[in-house]
Parts: structure tokens; C-alpha cells; sequence
């Protein structure tokens, strides 16, 4: 049984389809602890149980609004956990689809922390691979809004992970996924126990042609292919009933080629050795990315008091190469470009439960984090009037930089009626790594629930440094006089973004599995953070605008009803900064001239790049339970979004148009023959083969057009082992 304590005012989870969509609200579940499935009568299943239970009491989300999704709900989506992460959760309400495989939560660029068993998961540098497959996941959560004061530093979104178990599922599949354009996926995974000791596994290879989104809306575009192997552990240990100890790690090595746009020839003038001509179709660019982390957790429940100790650590590696010659006349530069990134930390979260109405809890983060940057830069030397000048050079700019961040929370979670609950709180960071800048943040939430109404009100302070990562290190006066030369002469380092948020929200439970919902936020930020695309590695750099506003409403409603299961959500939002106050050099400057990019932007508000005003998804799926059709599920989903911004060339100002808006449906069938343990599934993706565009390739930090998926069909089979 689960542990129940009155104190422990968390989360309820409301059945949403696929998505448990919930707005927070005080009970005794959590996001990320729905109620567990019935065990059997075995001590160390039922320990494992309450164990979890304890785990997610120290974090709860009391006062922020959470979308949960189960491995059930994700397997009903088109794909299933063959797609990638990102596409699950762009099924979520706010969330926003970009190129380069990235999303957008509530119109924020990154922001996003990864949790995994309540341990975070260090950023790392990835660009368009997937760290998590949704193949290890048992269910996950999306926290956003006013959060608690146990969530810092990364706020646009919380990504809770909660891992399979062998203990909950003995057994495990081996499958084959594969289909349009050349994809083929094998996977496995496998779960069990042995005594006290249980553990899970998971692996899998994906291979296709369209790694990277179309950058000509082709079905088929040139050089796009990519080859990414993932590998996933889980192991813990139940000592006793109240303590256990358990292991987490992860491995990915992604490949992928850079996709060429057709028919196009250099027109700058360069010249290499003579060579004036390279066509695109031959451009032969590349970027490899891996990644591996580890989490090692000691976990203890008694009494009054739970408390979990973490210790946790990511390596990732982002390499670029380049077409050196097609690149140099095109570009008029061509870089080589290698980052790593180790990041190792400890963490402690606990919570003490004073009585059935005030609970307490606590905890501290520290980090140290090490990044090498190392770039090789072909570049042309030119005279004043900026015409070539002599054959290429090269410019070597290495550097590495350590950062240390130390992190602490205390919240009180008070019960002031049987209605109505308090959290209050406040947490302190510091960073100290190409910049030193501290906070103090305090937290604040009202819930109020009655007779299936839920009303949350919340306020937070917010403190989110540059992701140290991605923070260039670019030595600008190294190129003057070169082809590379930077637009402006100022390189002020990035600030840490300093928030105000406010957020408000309802939820209504209806009769016969409806649910309805609506939140709506207000963000006013000093140093907003951005990130663009600057030169030709896909690597995204952080600057910041001087202020920045954000605002917007979600609304969301699901019905879980025998084999139906349906959900639909709709958001806006606007998000505008005004004035760039770091890494200028990335801009057209300077930024006394009010007909340059930075004397624009130093003079109006401009929307944000990834800002789209309209943003939605829905779901429907029905589970055959009876009769000649059992084992039958049939599906759809579908995402939508009026478009993110684009240059008003004509007008000179920068994300001054917003691209067409677009839709994309997709289709899913599914038929499991239960006794020999075979799966099929066949899916169809933009069912319409609508061709739309993600980006047009201008923009504040855009480097490159892409388009959304073609229609493509795909196959699936399984086997239970």
C-alpha cells in the first residue's frame, strides 16, 4: 500500500488522455507518484512501493501547474516510444515546436531542468539528439508556472523523470520499428528482481535520412542522414523498509550529417586556390554528439523524516566538421569546432512532517562544472573595404573554464483549513564561473480544492545563470581583419536572468471522466536569456535582452472513459525583449545606429524568436477491451502552431513576421495478440503531407530554414521475453 500521510499535501494526478493533464492541488499523491497499480502480496514489492511514495513526498508541486504522461498514454500515441522525447512532449499544452528537434515552454528558450527519480540530470550539450529515449520512462511530468522553492536555476519547465523498474515489471520486448525514409529502429529492454535487488535496461539504434529537419521542405532531402545508438541502466537495492540505494546511467552516441540546400552557388566573390564554384548539393558538413551520465542515490524513510542523498554526473562532447572549401566561398569562413562538458555534483532533499498540517522541507545542490572549447577557423584575410586579401588562414581560439554553483531551499507547507493550503518558501544560488552573481528568491502559493474544484495562485522570484555550456569564448579581436570579423566590437559575458512570475489557474473535474482547465502567467524579467545560432557550427550561444515580457493562458481538457481516452489544448502567449546587453559581437551593430540589428533592438521591444501566439495539440484513442476486436487500439493526435517569427526586411525589424501557421495529423493502429506476446503497430505521420515551415531561416539567431515532417508510414513488431 501506498504510505498516506495528511501532511504531505502534493499533487492529485486527474486522468488525462494521453496526457494526465493537472493543475496542482493538495492530496496525498504527486505528479509524479499517480497510485500504483495492485502488487502482489510480496513484502519487497510493497516496500519498493512506499519507498517511491517517500521519494516523491520530498518533492512536491504544490502551487505550479503539472501535465503528466504514463508509458501506457505514450504508447498510444502515434510512434509510440519509438519517436523521440521532444515529440511526446509536444502534446503538452504551451509547449512549442522548433527546428533542430528543440521545444519551447510557455515561449522560454531552453530554461528546462531534467530530473530522473527526483536526482537532476546536469545540462549537457546536445543539439539535436535525444539524451532520454521514452523507452526507460514509466511516466513523466511537465512542472511550470509558480514552483515551489525545491525547483531553481532551470525554471521555464520541470522534466521529471520516474525510470521502469524490474520490480514492477518482470520481463522485458525486443522490437522492430522502421519505414519511410529509410528508418529502422531495433530496440530492447528488460526488467526483473532478485531478492532485494531489482533492476531494468533498455537499448536501442535508430537509423534514417532525415535526421535533421528538411531544409527545402523536400520529402527527401540531400545528406541528411544520421545514425544515434542510446543505452539506458537502472538498479536499486531495498536494504530494509526504510532505506535503498540505487544507480541510474545512461550512454548516447548520435551522428548526424548537416542537410544541403539544392542548386546554389557562392556569390560573395571568395576564392580558394582559384576555386570560385561549389555547388550546394555537395556540401559535406557534420556533428557528432555524446553523451553519458550517472546518478548514484541513498534514499531513507522513518517516521517524520525522508530524505534523499544524490550524487550525479554528465560528460557530453559536441564535435563539428566542416566542409572547408564549399564552406569558405559560401561562408567566406569555415570552423572546426569541438566543446566538452563534465559536470559532477551532490544533492540533498528532505522533507519533515511536524504534524498532519505543517510540513517542512529542505535541501542543498552543489555543482562544479568544466567546459574546453576548441575552434580551428579557416577564415580570408581582407583589406578595409572588406575584399579578399590573400589565400585562407587559420585561427586557432582554445579555451576552458570551470563554474561552481551552490544551491539551498527551505519551504513550509502549512494546511490552513482542510481546503485551503500554504506553501511558502525561499531558496539562495550563487554561480561563480565567467560571471559571479548571487539571489535570494522567495516562493509563495495558495490551493485551495472543493468539490472538484482546484484554484492555485502563485508568485516566484527566478534566478537562471547563462547555460555555461553554450557561453562563447570567442577571442573577437583574433579575427579583425579577416572575413570572420565580428559585426560589433563588444563582448560582454552573459548575465544570469533575474524573473518575477505570477501565475493563476483552475481546474474542474466533471462528471463521467471530463476534466477542464486554464492557467494563465505573467513574467516580467531583468536580462532575459535567448540563445541563437552565430556562424556555422549548430551550436547555440546565449545573449541577453535588457528586459523582457512574457505573458500567456493555457487551457487544456481530458476525458478518460472505458477504452476512450481524448485531450485537447490550446495556449497563447507573448514574449518580447527590448535591448541586447551581451555577446553583441553576434549582432549587426553597433548599436548606436538605429538602422542596425542592435540600434533596432536597443530602441524597441521585439518578439523573441521562438515566440509563437498560438499553439496547439489534441488526442483521441480507443482501446478495444471486448470481443473479436480485443487487443485492437486505434489513435490519432495532432499538433498545432501559428507559426514563429521571421525578419520584416521590408520594414527593417527583426521577428517582425510571424510564418503561416500549420497543422500536422497523425494516425496510429495497434493489435497485440496476448498469448504469444507479439505486438504490431502501424503509424502514419502528417497524414496530409502538409509542408510547412518550423523556420524560414531569418531571425534574431536563426542560421538555417526548416521544415516539419513529411507524410511517412512506418511499421512496427514486438515480442515479449
Amino acid at each position: 500500500m501506498k504510505r498516506v500521510s495528511a501532511a504531505a499535501s502534493l499533487l492529485a494526478v486527474i486522468a488525462a488522455c494521453p496526457a494526465y493533464a493537472q493543475v496542482a492541488q493538495p492530496d496525498s499523491g504527486t505528479a509524479s507518484d499517480p497510485s500504483p497499480p495492485a502488487a502482489p502480496a510480496h513484502d519487497i514489492v510493497v516496500t519498493a512501493h512506499k519507498l517511491d511514495a517517500a521519494r516523491a513526498s520530498i518533492q512536491p508541486s504544490l502551487g505550479a501547474t503539472a501535465y503528466t504522461i504514463t508509458n501506457e498514454a505514450i504508447q498510444a500515441l502515434p510512434g509510440g516510444d519509438n519517436q523521440q522525447f521532444n515529440q511526446i512532449i509536444l502534446q503538452l499544452p504551451g509547449v512549442v515546436q522548433d527546428g533542430f528537434g528543440q521545444f519551447h515552454v510557455r515561449d522560454d528558450h531552453n530554461n528546462l531542468q531534467y530530473r530522473i527519480n527526483g536526482t537532476i540530470l546536469p545540462e549537457g550539450l546536445a543539439v539535436f539528439g535525444q539524451t532520454l529515449s521514452p523507452r526507460l520512462i514509466d511516466r513523466f511530468s511537465l512542472l511550470t508556472g509558480a514552483l515551489p522553492a525545491q525547483y531553481g536555476l532551470r525554471t521555464a519547465g520541470i522534466i521529471d523523470v520516474t525510470t521502469k523498474s524490474g520490480v514492477f515489471d518482470n520481463g522485458g520486448s525486443v522490437s522492430l520499428y522502421g519505414g519511410s525514409r529509410g528508418m529502422i529502429e531495433p530496440s530492447v529492454e528488460y526488467g526483473g528482481s532478485s531478492g532485494s535487488t531489482n533492476y531494468f535496461v533498455s537499448g536501442d539504434f535508430r537509423h534514417n535520412d532525415v535526421g535533421i529537419e528538411s531544409v527545402d521542405g523536400s520529402s527527401n532531402p540531400i545528406h541528411d542522414r544520421t545514425d544515434q545508438a542510446q543505452a539506458f541502466g537502472y538498479v536499486d537495492h531495498i536494504i530494509d523498509q526504510e532505506n535503498r540505494v540505487s544507480f541510474v546511467g545512461g550512454y548516447s552516441n548520435q551522428s548526424f550529417q548537416i542537410p544541403n540546400p539544392r542548386g546554389l552557388h557562392p556569390d560573395a566573390g571568395w576564392s580558394v586556390g582559384g576555386v570560385t564554384d561549389f555547388l550546394s548539393d555537395d556540401l559535406n558538413e557534420r556533428q557528432i554528439e555524446k553523451t553519458a551520465f550517472g546518478q548514484f542515490a541513498f534514499l531513507h524513510d522513518s517516521g517524520p523524516l525522508t530524505y534523499q542523498v544524490s550524487l550525479f554526473g554528465r560528460y557530453s562532447s559536441l564535435r563539428y566538421r566542416p566542409d572547408m572549401l564549399g564552406e569558405l566561398l559560401f561562408n567566406g569562413q569555415a570552423q572546426q569546432a569541438f566543446k566538452q562538458d563534465f559536470t559532477m555534483g551532490g544533492q540533498i532533499d528532505g522533507a519533515y512532517r511536524v504534524n498532519d498540517a505543517n510540513t517542512i522541507r529542505a535541501g542543498i545542490l552543489v555543482t562544479r562544472d568544466r567546459g574546453v572549447s576548441d575552434t580551428t577557423t579557416a577564415v580570408f584575410p581582407v583589406d578595409s573595404s572588406g575584399s579578399q586579401n590573400g589565400e585562407p588562414i587559420s585561427i586557432v581560439d582554445n579555451g576552458g573554464a570551470t563554474e561552481w554553483t551552490y544551491s539551498a531551499y527551505l519551504q513550509d507547507e502549512l494546511k490552513l483549513s482542510r481546503q485551503l493550503t500554504l506553501n511558502i518558501g525561499g531558496r539562495f544560488d550563487h554561480y561563480d564561473g565567467y560571471r559571479s552573481e548571487s539571489q535570494f528568491s522567495p516562493r509563495a502559493s495558495l490551493v485551495w480544492q472543493s468539490l472538484g474544484t482546484t484554484v492555485h495562485l502563485g508568485y516566484a522570484r527566478y534566478f537562471s545563470p547563462p547555460p555555461f555550456e553554450n557561453v562563447a569564448t570567442t577571442s573577437i579581436a583574433k579575427f579583425d581583419g579577416t572575413s570572420a570579423a565580428a559585426g560589433s566590437t563588444l563582448d560582454t559575458t552573459p548575465f544570469a536572468e533575474r524573473q518575477n512570475y505570477y501565475d493563476v489557474g483552475l481546474q474542474q473535474k466533471l462528471g463521467g471522466g471530463f476534466t477542464l482547465g486554464v492557467d494563465g502567467y505573467l513574467r516580467r524579467s531583468r536580462n532575459l536569456i535567448d540563445e541563437g545560432q552565430f556562424g556555422a557550427p549548430i551550436i547555440l550561444t546565449p545573449f541577453n535582452y535588457r528586459k523582457g515580457r512574457i505573458q500567456g493562458v493555457e487551457a487544456n481538457m481530458s476525458y478518460a472513459h472505458g477504452g476512450w481516452l481524448a485531450y485537447a489544448n490550446f495556449a497563447y502567449a507573448k514574449a518580447q525583449g527590448l535591448e541586447v546587453v551581451s555577446s553583441q559581437f553576434n549582432f549587426d551593430g553597433p548599436a548606436s545606429d538605429p538602422a542596425t540589428e542592435l540600434g533596432y533592438i536597443a530602441r524597441h521591444y521585439v518578439y523573441l524568436d521562438h515566440d509563437q501566439t498560438y499553439t496547439g495539440s489534441a488526442g483521441l484513442s480507443y482501446a478495444f477491451r471486448q470481443g473479436p476486436l480485443s487487443g485492437l487500439k486505434l489513435g490519432g493526435d495532432m499538433i498545432y502552431g501559428s507559426g514563429l517569427r521571421a525578419d520584416d526586411d521590408v520594414n527593417g525589424i527583426p521577428n517582425g513576421l510571424a510564418l503561416k501557421d500549420y497543422a500536422q495529423f497523425n494516425l496510429s493502429a495497434g493489435y497485440r495478440i496476448a498469448r504469444p506476446g507479439i505486438s504490431l503497430r502501424f503509424d502514419i505521420i502528417n497524414v496530409g503531407d502538409h509542408v510547412y515551415q518550423i523556420r524560414d531561416g531569418s531571425g534574431v539567431g536563426v542560421g538555417a530554414p526548416q521544415y516539419g515532417p513529411r507524410r511517412g508510414f512506418f511499421f512496427g513488431i514486438s515480442k515479449s521475453i
